[in-house]
């Protein structure tokens, strides 16, 4: 049987999702936690990475296993894994899914939000980016628009990372007030390591009026990291939803 895991999670004390060699991650507290529990090795599987230090308010992982749960089984199973994991893990639901439903591969989109404050606010500062200036956000949302025309994103990737191709299909791309925050929202087929970060970084320089749209455009264009803007941290991005056709 294969189950799928609705979890979220605070990221600040792990190094990513991915299991690490020599440092705590989110896959490996999750495994180790339904491995004991379970009383047998469990490989989870995930959605897709996050980095040091960013968040996840709705991921979902999955698990084979050779039983099949009934409804009370997988409630006490949720209960007791909630009181053996540390408390910024937590696990939604465990619901059983057909045996080809994957984690990572069956996404259809995925949608983060970055966090920014221009306002001094000691309530955000764990989880929004502060700068001392008022951006621009009509500026910012007029270059939003050019990154629905292109595909690839090499400009705001990690460089020297395992992936095949640096193509992403963008559906949407929007700043958003929310009282004292400032909040980026986008959603993508797929993201590259340090892709949200990276545009972000560069849309500021562009609220600050150091870059115009077309220097925003020449960027993308140009497929160098180098000339885009710095990656902002990571404590302010979450991974705010993975879209299912199943769920």
């Amino acid at each position: 049987m294969r189950y799928f895991i609705h979890l979220a999670y605070n990221g600040s004390h792990y190094f990513g999702w991915q299991i690490q060699h020599r440092e705590i991650s989110v896959q490996q507290t999750i495994t180790q936690a339904f491995s004991t529990l379970l009383k047998q090795e469990i490989a989870i599987t995930g959605a897709g990475r996050t980095d040091t230090g960013v968040h996840a308010s709705s991921y979902y992982a999955h698990f084979d296993i050779d039983k099949c749960f009934s409804k009370e089984e997988i409630e006490q199973l949720v209960y007791r894994l909630n009181g053996f994991l540390p408390k910024d893990i937590v696990i939604y639901s465990i619901f059983p899914v057909a045996l080809d439903a994957h984690a990572r591969f069956s996404a259809m989109e995925r949608t983060y939000r970055y966090y920014v404050t221009y306002k001094k606010n000691p309530f955000v500062l764990d989880r929004a980016y502060r700068i001392f200036y008022q951006p621009d956000i009509e500026n910012m949302n007029r270059c939003c628009q050019e990154l629905y025309a292109h595909t690839d994103f090499s400009a705001f990737s990690k460089s020297n990372t395992d992936t095949k191709t640096n193509d992403c299909t963008i559906t949407q791309a929007v700043w958003m007030e929310k009282g004292d925050l400032l909040v980026f929202e986008i959603t993508a087929n797929r993201f590259l390591r340090n892709m949200v970060r990276a545009i972000v970084g560069t849309l500021l320089e562009v609220g600050k009026k150091n870059l115009t749209k077309e220097d925003f455009r020449e960027i993308i264009l140009s497929k160098n990291r180098s000339k885009a803007g710095i990656s902002v941290p990571a404590h302010a991005l979450f991974l705010e939803n993975v879209r299912y056709p199943f769920i």
